[in-house]
C-alpha cells in the first residue's frame, strides 16, 4: 500500500465514536482495498496524452475469495452511476469486487474485472455469468478525461495491490483527480467499533470525495468553508460553461461485520447521506451520491442448492450501526481532504489542498481544539 499521509486526527480534529485499529475500512476482518494511481504530464490539454490525474480503486470484501456477502445500495441523488445494482437489488447479494474510477473508465474497468475474473479462476463452474459492481464520480476539471488513461492494467493493478491494513488517502486510485467541498478530495476511509449487547461490532466507510461548495464546508459542525470563503480558490482555466459550483459526487463504500440481511444493509446506505449532510453535502441535481454497503457475517449465506442458515441483528438493536456509519462517513471525507495536496492538472487547472493551518486556527476560535 502507499504510504499514510496525515489524517484529520493528526492535525487534532475531533471526531466522535470509537475508531478499529487502522481507522478504516480494513478494520473490517477480511475486507482488502488496492489501488492504481495515475499521474502523467503537464500543461495545455492534448486528449489522449494529457495530462492526467486519474485512477482505479478496488474493494475486496472476502479478499480474493469467492464468497458473496449480503448488500445493498441507495441514491441520495443520482447523477451517476454505479454498475451491477439491479441484481445486488433482486439477489441480495454482492458476488466480487467493488471499483471506483473515473466516469468514462467504467466501462474498460468492468471487462477488465471479468477477465481478471477468468485470470484468478475465480468461478470454478464451466457456466457462470456475474454484474461487475463499478462505481464512479468525474475528475474532469483536473484530468484529461476524454483521453481513456485508465486501461484495463490499471484495474488489474489495483485488484491485485489489494491488502489489509493502513490505506493510503487523499491522491490515490479513483479519487486522483477529485474535488471537495471546494477544495482538494479523493479517497478517505474511517471505522468505528461499537458493542451491542455483548458483542463488538466494526463499520468501516471508504469514500470517494468529489462534491460540495467551499461555503458548504462544515467541520465538527463549525462553518469552516465560510472563514475560508477568499482563501486558495480553485485556479479555474478552462471550465464547461454548463458547470455550477458545487457539481460533483460522491460514492461510498460499508463494510460491516454485524449479521445484517440486505433490507437492513440498505438502511445502513441511507445513514450515509447524514454523514455527508455533517461536512456540508446537500445532494445537489448535479451530484451523483451512490453507496453500498455489505456485510462480512454469514460466510455460508450464499447456497445454490442447501437451505442457508444465517444469523440476524435484530431492528431493535441497529441504532449504533446507523450512528456508527454516519461518524465514519464524516471522518472519511474530512481525512481525504486533510490528506490531499494541491494539484495541476489540464490547462494549469489547480484545485489547492485544505490548508491545516488554518482550519486549525478556527476549531480553536469555536473551541472545537484546545
Amino acid at each position: 500500500m502507499e504510504a499514510q499521509k496525515t489524517r484529520a486526527h493528526d492535525i487534532g480534529i475531533p471526531f466522535p465514536g470509537s475508531p478499529g485499529t487502522f481507522n478504516a475500512i480494513t478494520d473490517v476482518h477480511g475486507v482488502e482495498v488496492g489501488y492504481s494511481t495515475i499521474i502523467t504530464g503537464e500543461g495545455k490539454n492534448i486528449r489522449g496524452k494529457g495530462p492526467a490525474r486519474t485512477g482505479v480503486t478496488a474493494i475486496l470484501p472476502r479478499g480474493r475469495m469467492n464468497n458473496p456477502v449480503y448488500s445493498n445500495w441507495y441514491s441520495l441523488n443520482g447523477n451517476g452511476e454505479m454498475t451491477g445494482t439491479t441484481w445486488i437489488t433482486e439477489s441480495g447479494f454482492l458476488e466480487g469486487p467493488i471499483m471506483i474510477t473515473n466516469t468514462n473508465s467504467v466501462g474498460v474497468v468492468r471487462d477488465a474485472v471479468l477477465k481478471w475474473y477468468i485470470r484468478m479462476g475465480w468461478y470454478k463452474e464451466d457456466f457462470w455469468y456475474t454484474y461487475p459492481v463499478v462505481a464512479e464520480t468525474y475528475d474532469g476539471f483536473l484530468n484529461d478525461i476524454y483521453g481513456f488513461h485508465v486501461q484495463e492494467s490499471n484495474a488489474y493493478e489495483a485488484l491485485d495491490k489489494a491488502a489489509t491494513g493502513h490505506i493510503a488517502e487523499g491522491n490515490v486510485g479513483g479519487g486522483t483527480g477529485m474535488m471537495c467541498l471546494g477544495f482538494k478530495g479523493g479517497t478517505g476511509t474511517s471505522s468505528r467499533v461499537i458493542t451491542i449487547k455483548d458483542s463488538n461490532y466494526t463499520v468501516g466507510v471508504l469514500v470517494q470525495a468529489n462534491f460540495g461548495k467551499k461555503n458548504q464546508l462544515t467541520i465538527t459542525g463549525v462553518h469552516v468553508g465560510r472563514e475560508l470563503s477568499d482563501t486558495l480558490n480553485n485556479e479555474l482555466k478552462a471550465a464547461p460553461s454548463y458547470r455550477q459550483e458545487g457539481d460533483g459526487s460522491i460514492i461510498v463504500v460499508v463494510a460491516t461485520d454485524a449479521p445484517l440481511l440486505p433490507h437492513q444493509l440498505k438502511r445502513i446506505a441511507q445513514r450515509v447521506s447524514l454523514g455527508i449532510g455533517r461536512v456540508g453535502g446537500e445532494g445537489t441535481n448535479g451530484s451523483g451520491d451512490i453507496f453500498i454497503a455489505f456485510s462480512t457475517a454469514n460466510p455460508m449465506a450464499f447456497q445454490r442448492d442447501q437451505v442457508a442458515k444465517v444469523d440476524q441483528l435484530p431492528n431493535d438493536l441497529i441504532n449504533p450501526l446507523f450512528e456508527a456509519t454516519i461518524q465514519a462517513t464524516e471522518e472519511a471525507i474530512i481525512n481525504a481532504m486533510v490528506a490531499a495536496e494541491t494539484t495541476e492538472g489540464i490547462n494549469g487547472n489547480k484545485s489547492y489542498a485544505l490548508p491545516h493551518d488554518k482550519v486549525i486556527e478556527i476549531l480553536k476560535k469555536y473551541n472545537r481544539i484546545k
